[in-house]
């Protein structure tokens, strides 16, 4: 970032509330005495790193890489893509995207997950890319499924798709998730709702690109990732973030 650049200071008001008895677990997980403002350590600052230069030709093709390309998974394919950007509109190049998301059935390749949607023997939900020297990322997979979860009587998480952005150190990595433009679930999700922004919450949302998808293929969906400033994209892990 360029040291003479003007410091943008973070809007708290914009975090969701930490206790929002509706989302169920914040009650036990909100903090309950005041945070604490900590300097950083060197191997924060320093390390460790992330395989950046590690990334195989599937990585970022969620639809095949769990099988090495030899089947793909079961589900409708499409193709997310944006640019990592920060708050002044430049691009943020070779930065490590990560991504993980439940199968077409909303069902995670996770020893927790009991869903009763069956796994798809084809997907492992998990991929990672490099952006190139524009900003620019993409992956293809495919659409998640919405399930449900424990909170109250007969609540579902909308469809999503996790994302984790990675500077150089342990203490540059930022967590956010995607959602689909036109998902009803979006405004009946708990976790959602505990981002009193609107404005923020439109945010996480992909518009569907037409102009990017391909006949007969996939849709395409447009997810910006903006680090700071004003336009900023709602990270979960924001206060121990960038």
């Amino acid at each position: 970032m360029n040291d003479k650049a003007a410091l943008m200071p973070r809007r708290r008001e914009a975090h969701p509330v930490p206790y929002w008895p509706d989302y169920k677990t914040s009650v036990t997980r909100s903090p309950s005495l005041p945070l604490l403002s900590m300097e950083s350590t060197p191997s924060e600052e320093t390390g460790p790193r992330f395989g950046h230069s590690l990334i195989g030709p599937l990585d970022n093709n969620l639809i095949v890489n769990y099988t090495g390309g030899k089947a793909p998974a079961v589900g409708e394919r499409i193709r997310v893509h944006g640019r990592v950007l920060d708050e002044t509109g430049r691009p943020v190049p070779q930065t490590l995207v990560e991504i993980w998301q439940a199968n077409a059935g909303g069902r995670y390749r996770h020893i927790k997950d009991t869903y009763f949607a069956p796994l798809d023997p084809n997907f492992g939900g998990c991929g990672r890319t490099l952006t190139d020297a524009d900003g620019f990322y993409e992956f293809m997979t495919i659409r998640p499924g919405a399930y449900p979860w424990p909170n109250r009587a007969n609540d579902w998480r909308p469809m999503h798709v996790h994302f984790s952005i990675f500077g150089h150190a342990f203490g540059q990595r930022l967590i956010s998730q995607m959602y689909f433009e036109g998902d009803p679930l979006i405004d009946r999700c708990p976790i959602m709702a505990t981002i009193r922004d609107r404005s923020q919450i439109e945010r996480l949302v992909a518009p569907l690109d037409m102009q990017n998808s391909r006949a007969m293929d996939y849709l395409a969906y447009k997810f910006d990732i903006v680090l700071r400033g004003r336009r900023q994209t709602m990270f979960e892990n924001k206060p121990e973030g960038m």
